[in-house]
Order: C-alpha cells, then structure tokens, then sequence
C-alpha cells in the first residue's frame, strides 16, 4: 500500500525533538559484528528500513538477530555464509559492507554489486584495490565482487586516490586481522568511521588515528563481540537545523553532537542564526528571514554533500544570491 504525506506550509516550527542514531553508522557496525564469534549489541539503531534488510542480510549469512526498540543483537556463529545475494544487496548499499569483515575472517566473499540510493558513480575499485593490497585476490564476475584470501591477510601501506567513506571501512575491517601493520593514508574522516573505529577497537582491534587522514592499523589474530551504543545522526541534526532557520523557527536538537557539524553550523550562523549548546544537543534559533549562504561540498570536515539539498532549499526563500557547488557526487543536482 502507497502512503502519501499531506504537508501543510507555512508554520514556523518550533519545539523540542531528538536524533536517532547514524544510518551510516550503524549499518557499518552491524557488518563489522561479522568480525568476532558471538553475541554483539548495538544500541542507538535508528528504526528504519536499511536496519532491517542489513538483519535479513545477516540472517541469512546465519547469523542469529534480535531486535528491540532502539537496539539489534547479533549472535555471529563460528563459521558465518560468505555470500551476498543481489536480492537483498540491490536495496542497500551499504551490504556492501560486509565484504571486508567476511574476507578477513573466513577468507571468502561472494558479495553482489550493490544499489540503494544511486547518487553519482560510485564504483567499488577503490574497495578492490584495497583488499587486493593486503594479499586477497578480488575481481567482479556476473554481477558480484568475488574476494578471497585462504592464506589470510597481510598488512599493506594503502593509499587512498579518494578519502572514501566505503573503501577507508572495508580496508579498515579486513585489516583488524591481517598479519602485521596496516597504514591507509587519505583514509576518510567521517564521524561515523570514528565509530566503527572505536566499536573495532571496543572488540579487541589496535587501531591510531581515527579522525586523521591517516590510520595505523596492528593487526590482532582474532577479535571478540562487544556492546556498543552508535552515535547521533548527523545529518538528521543538520536537517533540523536548517528546518528552524527555514521556517524563521526555534528548535531545540536533543542528541546533535555540534563538533560533527562545525562548517554547517557556521553556515547557519552566517544566514542570521542564533545557534547554543544545551546539555545535551544544541538550540537553533532565527527571527526574520535568512540570508543566502554559499557552499562548497567536501569530504568531511568539508560541508557534507547529504546536507546540500537543504541549502539550496534555504537559499530559496533567502535574501540575496547564492552560489551552491556539489564537488562530491556528480549526479546530486
């Protein structure tokens, strides 16, 4: 059954309202829960669709998941499935995330080319190459990235042409277990790789540099599960933020981390918000209309590239001119 939404303008919003936890972030941790024999929990999961067919994708790699309210389970037998099939990956992208953690621990991978939100190219080399640095051998065949390692994975220095967000976690997770030391350099920065980093190394990973542009990764022989809670989407925060600024509105944003946002906020802040921490989020305020801000989108710090489209929507009703460039996906406009 369709369901439609009837939305009346016009109104300034203003009140109280709380993030859920990262998308990005949880999907991530759910296929790295591959990693260590075991009962994982994560809590903090957002109750949407992707957390759903990433447990469907888990199921049927035998994992065992349970989920509750605002958490999953994982209970990861000793010796999981090694493939991914396109009826399930085609929805979500981000299946292809259980690539690296499945070489690195039983050292096969038959996973099918991904689809989800098609923004832009967005191929997989930078994904093969790093699998194939550390000692696997991966190529794609009839619609699947085929990756194996039967003798294990080796510690490489990579780096990266691109900081990809889905090649900096693949490579990270497969190299949590290769022999040896890992160096990724132009390795992403994104706030929710700073999670998965710290729930590989809340089970038993060594890893230097999260947030930097450069991770040092000491491989370990095996890891253990782990219960972690993810942290606050981003770009939900963003959202709401710019809705206040764009509805003249005064919200106060339970659960948005300010230091994952510093560029948005300032944006925002130069379109006439009055922006303040509160105990536990931030407040964004505005009377009267905003101005027109240009922006520039970027890897992380940069300004995100999922924030864009409200920009330009904010600089529709602004004061002033604007100019708006997507530098990260080319078939964002």
């Amino acid at each position: 059954m369709n369901t439609r939404f009837r939305i009346v303008g016009g109104a300034r919003l203003q009140g109280e309202v709380k993030v859920s936890g990262a998308k990005n972030s949880a999907l991530k941790l759910m296929a790295a829960a591959l990693l260590a024999t075991g009962k994982t929990t994560i809590r903090n999961v957002p109750e949407i669709a992707d957390i759903a067919i990433m447990a469907e994708l888990l199921t049927r790699l035998g994992c065992t998941v349970i989920r509750g309210d605002d958490w999953v389970t994982i209970d990861v037998p000793e010796v999981p499935g090694h493939r991914a099939d396109y009826d399930l990956v085609r929805k979500m992208r981000a299946s292809i995330n259980v690539l690296g953690p499945l070489v690195a621990r039983i050292g096969q991978a038959e996973v099918a080319l991904p689809g989800g939100d098609a923004i832009g190219s967005r191929g997989l080399d930078f994904h093969i190459k790093g699998l194939e640095s550390l000692g696997a051998q991966a190529h794609n065949e009839h619609g699947y990235v085929i990756a194996s390692a039967p003798n294990g994975l080796i510690g490489a220095e990579i780096t990266l042409d691109f900081p990809s967000v889905g090649a900096t976690e693949n490579i990270l997770t497969a190299a949590v277990l290769a022999k040896g030391i890992t160096t990724i350099d132009n390795a992403a920065r994104e706030p929710d790789l700073v999670d998965l980093g710290e729930f590989l190394i809340s089970m038993g990973a060594k890893i230097e540099g999260l947030g930097t542009p450069k991770l040092i990764i000491h491989g370990v022989a095996a890891l253990h599960p782990t219960d972690h809670t993810t942290i606050a989407d981003r770009i939900v925060a963003g959202t709401w933020a710019f809705a206040a600024v764009m509805t003249s509105g005064d919200i106060t944003i339970h659960g948005a981390r300010p230091q994952d946002l510093e560029l948005p906020l300032e944006k925002l802040a130069s379109a006439g918000a009055i922006i303040t921490a509160t105990d536990d989020g931030i407040r964004v305020r505005i009377d009267g209309r905003p101005q027109s801000i240009d922006v520039s989108t970027l890897p992380y710090p940069g300004f995100p590239t999922d924030l864009q489209p409200m920009v330009i929507s904010l600089n529709a009703i602004a004061n002033g001119d604007a100019i708006v460039t997507e530098n990260v996906f080319e078939g964002r406009f």
